[in-house]
């Protein structure tokens, strides 16, 4: 397969009065045609800023600093505001966390949706964008589309409002959809309905989709690969079935025994200790190593580079467990 994506040792950082925050700090990674990739981490680690990155959404006082993101092989930072307005919606999409990003407030849902397919599209009849604009309400679970089309976003529940921005990115069957929490308003029998039509669309159409998430029950459920982020870096890579059933790195091993799940009834919750540092003050070695019962002095000093453990496995910690 093909990589929609190529993303290699991207720093984005925001210059602040209080110091430099380095939201992304050297992270590399790939998706291929077709794939969906997983991003996890706590709130703060730098995963929204990955994806703004992507989509050229980063203002001052952020900017990226180094690094490159490939997008079909094209280098997407030397692309222009106008190539970059006509990616965005047709190629490459977005589902921001808060649906307002997406919607604008004052037009209706029908006017929103046949705009967004008539942008990129001039030859299409405004009858023919309706149509493709409510089949793709109805896959998203929204009840009588057609009615549905002539409202305005502030008459939807905050969910509905969340299944419209997903729907609009679908619009266009783009090559790639960077999904930011996109679930996270709805409720559980909608959810699974979203992700199993965004698994449909990536199968028939070769839609490549990085689901950004804190929610490893989830993205276990839709991905075939998994990043996982701490502190503005990737610390580890693999499959699912690699991150979920023998993960290496220790922060990726206390995120998945903090799952309720995984811990056995009637005994505490697993949480890992400490809090994440602040972005503006990262120490100089790991940025893991105070909540870290594996960290040595070496992990004090040093930056641990990434390792590939093998073809499919990355790892950035000079003691993961193998």
């Amino acid at each position: 397969m093909d990589n929609i994506l190529k993303i290699e040792n991207l720093k984005t950082h925001f210059f602040t009065k209080n110091g430099i925050l380095k939201a992304v700090d050297d992270i590399s990674f790939n998706i291929k045609r077709g794939e969906i990739v997983g991003l996890v981490g706590e709130s703060g680690s730098g995963k929204s800023i990955t994806g703004f990155s992507i989509m050229g959404l980063i203002d001052a006082p952020g900017k990226i600093v180094s690094g490159n993101i490939l997008f079909n092989n094209h280098p997407l930072l030397n692309y222009t505001p106008d190539q970059m307005r006509n990616l965005r919606g047709n190629k490459l999409a977005m589902i921001f966390q808060d649906p307002m990003m997406t919607l604008n407030p004052v037009l209706r849902i029908d006017t929103q949706m046949i705009e967004t397919i008539k942008a990129h599209d001039k030859t299409i009849s405004v009858r023919n964008a309706f149509e493709i604009a409510r089949d793709t309400l109805g896959l998203v679970g929204i009840s009588s589309p057609e009615e549905r089309m002539k409202a305005y976003p502030h008459q939807f529940s905050g969910g509905m409002r969340q299944r419209v921005s997903i729907a609009i990115a679908m619009l266009n069957k783009p090559d790639l959809i960077i999904a930011d929490e996109p679930t996270t308003a709805l409720d559980v029998t909608i959810q699974g309905q979203v992700i199993y039509e965004m698994q449909e669309l990536c199968k028939k159409t070769g839609t490549a989709l990085l689901w950004i998430t804190h929610d490893l029950a989830v993205v276990a459920g839709i991905a075939s690969r998994i990043c996982v982020m701490y502190a503005g870096r990737i610390v580890e890579q693999g499959s699912v079935k690699e991150i979920i059933n023998n993960p290496m790195h220790p922060y990726t091993i206390g995120l998945i025994k903090s799952v309720p799940s995984q811990n056995k009834r009637g005994e505490p919750l697993h949480q890992i200790e400490g809090m994440v540092p602040s972005m503006l003050n990262l120490p100089d070695g790991c940025a893991f190593h105070d909540r870290c019962n594996q960290a040595t002095n070496n992990c004090k000093n040093s930056k641990p580079l990434e390792t590939n453990f093998s073809k499919t496995r990355v790892i950035r910690c000079f003691n993961f467990e193998r």
